[in-house]
């Protein structure tokens, strides 16, 4: 049995890594070299040069003037992690013409939002070891204290009581050691069986090479563990033979195998095959590492943030992550570093031989045609097994659209997707289903409901009040006449192709779509973003229908990525379309068909915000009629800001 009692210093103790690498490494090393220090200085000067260059150009840099991404490598790419900025995507756009948009302060600040987390300032990505502790959620993430680019990354902490009101906290980990001086990366939590609590984390050494660290709360009483201790023996693993020195990161939770050891898996890649390395350890500190992998995807590139937990076969509840047996499958996801998207695929997990076998090998993890958490802007996601509340929760990175100079300005980037529970689809089988936690319901103010049949061609108003912090719940129905009318009819083309991606957004009309809101919307509809279903006419006459965003007229700014999102959404037999969405300033969620498939998107408009924001319900297909049913509430902000002994239920000293 694991316990944290062997990982805490104790001077009566001998280190168990003692005459370890650690040790042995001469002191000079210790230090952060000379260069390094310059380089530091540099990028703080740069910083500065950047700000001074938005402050001129009234918040927004020349065409001119913006690095080109295919010939300078960016802060994060020379780092040896992923590709962090947009500018690179919006650069190369045809919307870009003559210098980027100007923004002020007043569209600036809309944009911030009232119930995501998000930092008071500055630059979040990642979410790291997010956990329950002795009646705290606690919520970790990759912070940058000085700027609101990547960077200068430590460990920023936060609690709550309900995963919606948020206080922040100081620092878990910064960079103070050898092992993690050029940054404090991301890392994943494990419960002992003593209750005890130990979380790996990714060091970028002083030489940028990447290993993997120990730390353990300093005080396991403290509810809100406020102090971190890192290991004496770090680092506890360093790139095997045969992998990159930038190759070797974010380790998972560990989970138990049938011999009472403890398994975790590294993500990597060997050339362009993406692969899960797997290491066994009985107290965290030493470590034996498989010969074999436990999976493994040619083509895929580097795998990043990898995620490993069993998901039950017959029920929605969440399972912990050791759990296995014949009603278990088993989820792999990797963040895919060089597309920026989070895959997932179901399989079988053997623990005899450590390996993992998916039940679909023609959509296995970072396949193009695969499973995705979400079809938009997610990344770096992280789960937990919340065990106050018997469920799975998934944590998603939601980066910003705009462009770097736009959050210079404004001096903040980046916030983190509402929550989900995410459990295996018992009616299908083969899909994930995710769905915002019950507490965001905590936030739902005054609400209208509606009953509205929609003819082709048409856009309704729909009259709620203010429209920029909006959670919706709608219902859909296909006028069963017109289906019969479409199918019956030859000159109907069947399409098998469509995809949302390049179907050229919800302007395109097809005969059964496509058909949802418009929110986010100014009175003239001039900006917009529509999220909606399209039914496709199949090949054996089966509706197909695909859930889709469409952010390409969501701002009149041209400094903004702006894509079609989404994928088919599986709707079984009597089932009525369903479509759920969070709108909260500038970030938008949707889930399709109870969650199994979710877009999260982020918009910036320059008209359609405060009071001129509008909320409009469309049909765009050719010739069927649409009845809907939804029910809209008015969104209260959550309290997330610094702690307080008051808030802390500690009295004050004063």
């Amino acid at each position: 049995m694991a316990s944290s009692e062997s990982l805490l210093p104790v001077s009566s103790q001998q280190d168990p890594l003692s005459g370890s690498r650690c040790d042995s490494i001469p002191e000079s090393r210790r230090r952060r070299p000379i260069k390094v220090h310059l380089a530091i200085y540099s990028g703080f000067l740069l910083i500065a040069l950047y700000v001074t260059l938005v402050i001129t150009h009234g918040g927004s840099a020349p065409k001119n003037d913006v690095n080109d991404d295919t010939t300078v490598e960016s802060r994060a790419r020379l780092a040896g992690v992923s590709e962090k900025s947009n500018d690179h995507i919006w650069n190369l756009s045809n919307d870009l013409k003559g210098e980027a948009f100007a923004w002020n302060n007043t569209v600036l600040s809309w944009q911030r939002t009232a119930f995501h987390f998000q930092p008071e300032k500055n630059w979040m990505n990642d979410p790291n070891g997010p956990l329950f502790y002795k009646g705290w959620y606690h919520f970790f993430y990759q912070y940058n204290p000085n700027a609101a680019v990547w960077g200068d990354i430590v460990w920023g902490h936060a609690v709550s009581k309900d995963l919606i009101h948020w206080l922040y906290l100081p620092f878990a980990m910064v960079p103070d050691q050898w092992y993690d001086a050029n940054g404090v990366w991301t890392g994943s939590a494990t419960f002992l069986d003593d209750g005890s609590i130990v979380m790996l984390y990714t060091g970028s050494t002083d030489k940028f090479v990447q290993v993997q660290n120990l730390a353990y709360p300093e005080d396991p009483k403290d509810p809100l563990l406020l102090k971190w201790t890192k290991f004496s023996g770090n680092p506890v693993l360093v790139p095997p033979p045969g992998i990159g020195a930038k190759d070797f990161r974010d380790p998972t939770t560990a989970w138990k195998t049938s011999d009472g050891k403890w398994r975790i898996i590294i993500g990597s890649k060997i050339n362009r095959t993406g692969i899960s390395l797997i290491y066994d350890t009985t107290d965290f500190k030493t470590y034996e590492k498989h010969e074999t992998l436990l999976h493994q995807v040619p083509n895929t590139g580097m795998w990043e943030c990898v995620d490993f937990y069993p998901v039950s076969k017959t029920k929605d509840k969440g399972l912990d992550t050791s759990v296995n047996g014949p009603d278990v499958k088993h989820i792999i996801k990797a963040s895919m570093d060089d597309t920026r998207i989070d895959h997932y695929a179901i399989g079988t997990y053997y623990d005899s031989n450590a390996t993992w076998v998916p039940d679909n090998p023609s959509i296995d993890v970072g396949i193009s045609t695969g499973l995705r958490y979400d079809y938009g802007k997610f990344y770096a996601s992280k789960t937990f097994y919340d065990q106050h509340k018997g469920r799975r929760i998934l944590w998603g990175w939601i980066g910003e659209s705009d462009s770097e100079a736009a959050d210079v300005q404004k001096d903040w980037s980046s916030v983190q997707g509402i929550p989900r529970t995410v459990a295996l689809d018992t009616k299908t089988g083969k899909n994930l289903v995710q769905w915002p936690v019950k507490e965001i319901e905590s936030l739902r103010l005054r609400s209208k409901k509606f009953h509205m049949k929609v003819e082709p061609g048409t856009v309704v108003p729909v009259d709620v009040g203010p429209t920029a912090q909006l959670d919706i719940e709608a219902e859909f129905k296909i006028k069963k006449e017109d289906l019969e009318v479409v199918f019956a009819d030859d000159s109907v083309e069947d399409d098998k192709e469509f995809s949302c991606e390049t179907s050229g957004g919800a302007t395109v009309r097809g005969a059964l779509g496509p058909f949802g809101f418009s929110v986010l919307a100014d009175q003239s509809l001039s900006e917009q973003t529509q999220v909606y279903f399209y039914v496709t006419k199949g090949k054996d006459s089966k509706l197909k229908t695909f859930f889709c965003t469409d952010t390409s007229r969501s701002t009149m700014a041209n400094d903004v990525v702006k894509p079609v999102y989404g994928s088919f959404v599986p709707v079984l037999k009597g089932e009525k379309l369903t479509m759920r969405i969070l709108v909260d300033h500038s970030i938008i969620e949707g889930f399709g068909q109870g969650g199994r498939t979710c877009i999260t998107s982020r918009v910036y408009p320059t008209k359609a915000i405060y009071g001129a924001t509008r909320l409009f319900l469309f049909n765009n297909a050719n010739d069927a009629a649409i009845t809907a049913s939804f029910k809209v509430w008015q969104m209260n902000s959550a309290f997330i800001h610094p702690f307080s002994a008051d808030d802390l239920g500690v009295p004050s000293s004063t």
